[in-house]
């Protein structure tokens, strides 16, 4: 009998894995296990494993506690995932994972060995935005205290981008090819953002080694999708009424999920097209496509939704309003600037979406998604705003989105209560957006945020727009300004 209480405990229908997993190799390290890496990569990767391969993950962390990591080690590296749906639950026991270290466990210099690893042929990351230390011309931002330490310490780095160089570098000083750097963070282009980070670290440390990795190293990018809220005492809750016991890695999630990927790799990769996974010369259409509707349209129910009175996206669905106007944002403003990929409908993405969003199964926070909207909104919104403004063509939804943001920034709400606005620009965002007229704060917000670009900057008719629905959302509130959409 086993010895883990996973196995011992999970009833019959739990899927669990059909592999021997003592023939599974760490053949992938990823950087940032977070949920949504639970509930994904690993998810796609446990059934590459059931269907015959043996690549699986050595996990890497470089900040928080170690102490979930290790609980996990003693469990065999095994984890529950619960997709939850309106009509019912399923369940897994994920046998993806490996391996796994720690910054606090091992160092530095023990997180670049166990990547430089021969064995090691992929590297992935999901790091958040902030994780590739990125400036606003694109490049790496030579500003940032971590990437200033590890070019000061390059032997004892810490940053993300640190650790990937001293690890290529030390695969180069082995005579060994570098292993492909795989960004699954929800960025437009991640991967070329990843290889420009990388480079740019790489050339301040050593020409000679920059010029090795940007000929001989890979960086696709990818296209990830899954709902896959914070978990809760609540979801904790349900997983071990499910599973049968306590999980601390366990991660509820809704059961919809997709990846498109770059298919250009080093040194192989594991067969996720036999899980569902699509490969393609070109993700841009996919990332685009979900960026703007999925991603959109999250935006505008999570500012908007949070602002009158909603806790979750299934809530703010329940109004009539908020699930007509995140359709029609969609339908009539998003879909106009794009290009649909090879195959796919978009409309009939946009009402898969909203059957989505509708799950009341899932708890997704408006005021988790709305965390970081500094960075999100750029690529979810003003870049169709821009598409409308040079056709000449309407986007009010949009409009309201991004005064909802700028509401939403001040810090205050509908009740005057304070919101725990996380942005890395929360305390600049907060004085700009407060004082003065809606006018002269979306002035100070558009022009000196750094986030607009110019030809939203310079239109005065967009800023007057903008004014106007940010008055609206102060005078009459969130839920009356998207009602008087329709």
């Amino acid at each position: 009998m086993s010895s883990n209480p996973l196995l011992d405990n999970a009833a019959a229908d739990v899927l669990r894995p059909d592999y021997d997993r003592s023939k599974v190799e760490a053949r992938m390290c990823h950087i940032g296990f977070g949920a949504f890496h639970r509930a994904h990569q690993a998810v796609y990767t446990d059934d590459v494993l059931r269907a015959g391969g043996n690549w699986g993950y050595r996990e890497i962390e470089l900040r928080g506690p170690s102490a979930p990591l290790r609980a996990l080690a003693e469990r065999d590296y095994l984890y529950s995932v619960v997709e939850n749906a309106a009509d019912g639950q399923k369940a897994r026991i994920s046998g993806a994972v490996v391996d796994h270290r720690h910054m606090e466990d091992c160092g530095p210099q023990g997180i670049v060995n166990a990547i430089a690893d021969e064995n090691i042929a992929l590297v992935s990351i999901t790091v958040t935005e902030k994780g590739y230390t990125l400036g606003s011309d694109g490049g790496l931002d030579f500003d940032n205290p971590d990437v200033k330490a590890d070019l000061a310490n390059p032997d004892q780095p810490r940053s993300v981008v640190g650790i990937l160089v001293a690890a290529l570098e030390a695969r180069r000083k082995a005579g060994l090819p570098p292993f492909t750097v795989l960004s699954c963070d929800n960025l437009p282009s991640n991967g070329h953002l990843a290889r420009r980070a990388v480079i740019d670290f790489a050339r301040a440390r050593d020409k000679a080694l920059a010029d090795w990795i940007e000929e001989n190293g890979r960086f696709p990018s990818t296209m990830v999708d899954r709902i896959v809220p914070a978990m809760t005492e609540e979801s904790y809750r349900l997983l071990a009424e499910r599973i049968d016991t306590e999980d601390p890695a366990g991660i509820v999630c809704e059961p919809f999920r997709q990846w498109v990927i770059e298919d250009d790799f080093v040194a192989g990769r594991p067969d996720w097209d036999r899980a569902g996974a699509t490969f393609t010369n070109d993700v841009v259409p996919y990332e685009n496509m979900k960026l703007r509707m999925l991603n959109g349209s999250h935006s505008f129910l999570a500012y908007l939704g949070y602002l009158g009175g909603y806790e979750t996206i299934a809530e703010t669905m329940e109004d009539e309003a908020y699930r007509k106007a995140a359709r029609d944002l969609m339908g009539k403003e998003q879909i106009p600037t794009l290009e649909a990929p090879e195959g796919i409908d978009l409309d009939d993405y946009a009402d898969a979406l909203i059957a989505r969003f509708q799950n009341p199964a899932i708890r997704h926070r408006t005021w988790q998604i709305a965390m970081d909207g500094s960075q999100k909104l750029p690529q979810r919104a003003l870049q169709s705003i821009a598409h409308h403004l040079k056709n000449g063509t309407p986007c009010p939804r949009l409009t309201l989105l991004v005064a909802g943001w700028i509401r939403y920034v001040s810090g205050t709400d509908e009740n005057g209560e304070a919101i725990d606005v996380r942005d890395p620009l929360a305390d600049k965002l907060k004085t700009l957006a407060n004082g003065g007229t809606a006018a002269e704060r979306v002035e100070r917000v558009v022009t000196g945020s750094g986030i607009f670009p110019a030809a939203l900057a310079q239109d005065a008719a967009f800023k007057a727009s903008l004014s106007e629905n940010l008055q609206g959302l102060v005078e009459k509130g969130a839920r009356r300004m998207v009602a008087e959409l329709s």
